[in-house]
């Protein structure tokens, strides 16, 4: 199949670490996040774009699709969080949460579907966590969007299916990127200790499990949430 794979939130952490693997091993790739990016590579091609942002997700897709072709791999990486407890939490933090981490991904699969659908398939991959099977304190809001991430790749895995295109989430534990900055240490080494492999996880564990959902040997595999770390 052609490679064309877009991938969101690329312009820094786990998202720019697939864009670079991906290019590297010969896929034509289009990222994009709020800004800008500096990172270049022959296979590689940046859009500003603000994945709740319907008109213009349509118009990206349908952009991509005109100058590069359709796309065969979707990676929703794009999100954010916030920590606090729920009773200090403001609406605002329930706007920015949901719309970019539930919202967001829903468009851009939804988008992308479009296209493999009437190219012969392709793969989608979504970004859950492990605090939502983890219920983590202080992460009700971030929790609850990966928990909709969840139900939306499980029931977009059933109606994509007969179009021949997979749908999986990854959902790993904490990995040094900005995501995690701002939380305490204490609850840091609190969540490892819930691991059956207490470590941080590496940008190297995220892309084994990418390379595993893209392989043509993966066409069977649809509908899954795999966790790292040994999390159940």
């Amino acid at each position: 199949m052609s490679k064309i794979a877009f991938i969101t939130g690329t312009r820094k952490g786990i998202g720019r670490s697939i864009a670079e693997h991906l290019a590297n091993s010969d896929w034509t790739v289009i990222g994009c996040s709020r800004r800008d990016s500096d990172f270049k590579h022959p296979n590689y091609n940046h859009l500003i774009l603000d994945v709740s942002d319907e008109p213009a997700v349509v118009n990206a897709l349908k952009n991509i699709k005109k100058e590069f072709g359709a796309v065969k791999a979707l990676i929703n990486n794009a999100g954010v969080a916030s920590m606090n407890h729920l009773l200090l939490t403001p609406s605002e933090s329930y706007q920015k949460i949901f719309q970019t981490n539930v919202l967001g991904t829903f468009l851009v699969l939804r988008e992308a579907a479009k296209q493999m659908s009437r190219n012969g398939g392709g793969r989608i991959i979504n970004f859950s966590s492990v605090a939502s099977p983890l219920n983590l304190e202080g992460e009700a809001l971030y929790a609850s969007s990966k928990a909709a991430v969840e139900s939306l790749t499980k029931t977009a895995s059933k109606e994509l299916a007969p179009m021949h295109i997979t749908v999986n989430a990854i959902g790993p534990t904490p990995i040094d990127t900005d995501l995690i900055k701002l939380v305490p240490k204490e609850k840091i080494d609190e969540l490892l200790e819930k691991q059956a492999i207490p470590r941080l996880g590496t940008e190297s564990d995220i892309l084994n499990c990418i390379d595993f959902f893209l392989k043509p040997e993966s066409d069977f595999i649809t509908g899954q949430i795999l966790y790292l770390g040994g999390v159940n």
